[in-house]
């Protein structure tokens, strides 16, 4: 593990000296003073062998393929187990109420490894990613490490990776990884939009979420074998989806027509179940149909972040540069090949680009001085709204800088595109009324069906 996260000391309390405090922020800040490369929380020689690596459940989905392609590099990779009343016990106990709620979920999720599970700590290593930008998300790693060096638990090891990189710091499998773990992703945003296009009309209760399970199953039993050549794996992963959308196809439904609802926000609030309340079944309970945010955005967000850097830099023509271009022509190639399967069940449901969402963001939320996913909510609102939903919920943390300033531009957003609803939803684990609540919107996004200018494309 690298000394920058090991070593942040035991006095973090913020009664230091303004001279302790300028020496401090350098090493707990992963953005500073980065450039458009490096990953400033990783260090090359981490030994994760006889570890069990653990993987928050962001979504739980993309988290369980995420681990069978760190066991195809010889990982023991797991998905944390599911959040519970015991997570928010012990994610109290240990943060102090600055941090938002993503942090304390993360937080109480890994303590119950060591605490309720009984892992030992010098078998156990934890994977926490990290971000440059404006989100406080890219302090957690630095907070994380303190905590567990504060409790007696330094042999715990943390992986932290950054979208400084691109999410390549894996140290020295990272080239081996990068491109499985891509196809990790893609599989997952396909398998989500598959379940969320699915469920609300599925015929007999509970059987879309037992097909979706075992269509992630099929897809990690793929990812997870070793030493397999790039091109076999990709055509064996879209033998496993042709499968899987047969599978999907042969679920009973009924023929009816519900609000389409965008669901956007800040990235792990969203995907994550417990977080946000269950709140995408909640709306379908109330006689919707959501259009989900995947993961895959906020990696070409990344990978288009990066670029502005190597702008910025003015390093267009450089080795980095070109190694970048290559892997994102890779990288389109394999997801142009995955979602081909599914060109005719997607049609109409098709994914933005990146740089669409930051053009149609520009007028409220220029990305140039916005970032993340403040610009990516608000442009994706946009988007939808042209691909004819009904609505957009927004899901982010209470307190989130992200929410609070897309919050600020919705009207506008809606005044402009046809008083489309849209709606913040803030969670942070006292929720009330949440149905009530939801109900309310979905007959907002009712009313607005019926009178609405933009209607969306059947498949």
């Amino acid at each position: 593990m690298s000394s920058t996260t090991r070593n942040q000391g035991a006095n973090g309390n913020g009664h230091g000296s303004s001279e302790a405090a300028r020496d401090a922020f350098p090493r707990l800040s992963p953005s500073a003073a980065r450039g458009a490369d490096g990953s400033p929380l990783v260090s090359a020689d981490v030994d994760l062998t006889g570890r069990e690596l653990y993987i928050p459940q962001m979504p739980y989905g993309g988290s369980f393929l995420l681990a069978a392609a760190l066991r195809a590099i010889g990982l023991d990779a797991k998905v944390t187990p599911d959040s519970d009343a015991r997570t928010l016990e012990l994610g109290g106990r240990y943060t102090s109420g600055d941090e938002c709620y993503p942090q304390k979920v993360v937080m109480g999720d890994f303590m119950k490894l060591i605490e309720d599970e009984g892992i030992d700590p010098s078998k156990l290593a934890l994977l926490l990613p990290t971000a440059n930008g404006p989100c406080r998300f890219g302090q957690y790693a630095a907070l994380q490490r303190r905590l567990m060096d504060d409790l007696g638990y330094e042999d715990v090891v943390i992986l932290s990776i950054t979208s400084a990189d691109g999410y390549a710091g894996i140290g020295e499998h990272a080239q081996e990884l990068i491109r499985t773990a891509w196809r990790t992703v893609v599989a997952n945003d396909i398998l989500m939009k598959l379940l969320l296009k699915t469920r609300p009309y599925e015929v007999n209760p509970g059987q879309t979420d037992e097909v979706y399970q075992k269509a992630l199953e099929q897809v990690a039993a793929v990812v997870s074998r070793p030493q397999v050549a790039h091109g076999k794996r990709l055509e064996e992963l879209k033998e496993a989806l042709r499968r899987v959308k047969a599978d999907f196809a042969a679920i009973p439904v009924r023929d009816e027509e519900r609000p389409l609802i965008g669901v956007v926000g800040e990235i792990f609030c969203r995907l994550n179940t417990f977080s946000n309340d269950e709140l995408i079944r909640r709306i379908e309970a109330e006689g919707g149909e959501c259009w989900l945010a995947g993961v895959g955005e906020w990696l070409w967000y990344t990978n288009e972040e990066r670029f502005r850097r190597f702008r910025e830099e003015k390093r267009r023509v450089s080795k980095e540069w070109l190694k970048h271009w290559i892997t994102t022509r890779v990288q389109h190639r394999d997801e142009h090949a995955l979602m081909k399967v599914f060109e005719d069940v997607f049609r109409g449901y098709e994914e933005p680009e990146v740089p669409e969402l930051l053009e149609y963001s520009r007028p409220y939320l220029p990305h140039s001085g916005a970032m993340g996913e403040m610009v990516l909510s608000t442009g994706g609102a946009i988007y939808l709204h042209g691909k004819g939903a009904d609505g957009v919920v927004d899901i982010s943390p209470f307190s989130c800088m992200n929410g609070i300033v897309t919050e600020a531009v919705y009207p506008r957003v809606s005044r402009e595109h046809d008083d489309m609803p849209i709606r913040v939803f803030y969670f942070d684990g006292t929720q009330s009324d949440l149905d009530r609540d939801v109900g309310i919107f979905l007959e907002l996004a009712q009313t607005y069906k019926r009178r609405k200018k933009v209607h969306r494309a059947r498949a």
